[in-house]
């Protein structure tokens, strides 16, 4: 396997060019990328800094490294770009197309992607996470009322992730309720979820993957018994087919998949409140 070293550099924090570079990179499974993520890249000293490293680095590897960079001051993007690597200017390949288009100038300001530009909206969305985090396992089904969607599911399905994901990028309101045995030995929901079943979503998974991320958690217990798992799995699904809640199933997806499924499939609202 090939291997190639990747610089993330940026004015501010750098989350906008390491997920694009994440999703570009990921289509080349043949090559071994090592990444560094230089954030805050704001003085003359930092950029010398960062051109050394990257020259550093070329001279090491023998091949130039790859550089994603997202500056909004020209004359460090410039610098940048006389460095020893193939540099990808994350904002200048979009902004110049988007700005003859819409017949206006950008603002080239930086933190506009990830800073507290509209502080209501940032409000809404730490509120949002404390909220997953207060109704989380069960907790506080009092304020379930709140809610823009419960997920239900087995112990370690990924409800918790996935509600806190969904907090932080969009500002929704999750709660999410874990199925004990005795639930699953019911042929009715839980009472405490009854007066919100439109809200509800189902997650399932393959016992053989619960298994396995159940052995991490407590090995040589009962909860991660292959046995145990599939008995779970079975009823819970056995449970949303009879109530005809939506049920997805999370054995091989990620968080963001998962929360990306969940959107598309309830229609539920993107914008952040505020």
């Amino acid at each position: 396997m090939s291997k190639r070293t990747v610089f993330i550099v940026s004015d501010r924090t750098g989350l906008t060019a390491e997920e694009l570079s994440h999703s570009l990179l990921t289509q080349f499974p043949g090559v071994h990328f090592t990444t560094t993520v230089l954030p805050f890249v704001d003085t003359d000293d930092k950029v010398n800094d960062v051109v050394h490293q990257i020259n550093a680095a070329a001279q090491v590897d023998s091949v130039r490294p790859l550089v994603f960079m997202t500056f909004v001051n020209a004359n460090y993007s410039q610098r940048v770009s006389q460095a020893e690597a193939l540099v990808i200017d994350v904002f200048n390949a979009f902004l110049a197309t988007l700005a003859r288009e819409l017949g206006a100038q950008p603002s080239h300001q930086a933190g506009h992607s990830h800073g507290v530009v509209d502080p209501a909206r940032y409000i809404s969305r730490i509120d949002a996470v404390q909220y997953a985090m207060d109704c989380d396992d069960g907790s506080n089904a009092d304020d379930y009322g709140q809610a823009d969607l419960i997920l239900m599911g087995v112990s370690r399905s990924g409800k918790t992730p996935t509600c806190v994901y969904l907090a932080m990028h969009f500002g929704l309101y999750c709660a999410n309720y874990p199925l004990t045995d005795e639930d699953l030995g019911s042929e009715h929901l839980p009472k405490i979820l009854r007066p919100y079943r439109q809200r509800l979503f189902g997650l399932t998974i393959n016992p053989q993957r619960l298994q396995e991320i159940r052995h991490k958690r407590r090995p040589d217990k009962r909860y991660s018994e292959l046995q145990q798992c599939r008995y779970e799995v079975g009823q819970v699904e056995a449970m949303f087919r009879r109530h005809q809640i939506a049920m997805l199933d999370t054995s091989r997806m990620s968080v963001e998949e998962i929360a990306a499924t969940l959107l598309h499939t309830t229609g539920i609202r993107r914008e952040l409140v505020g």
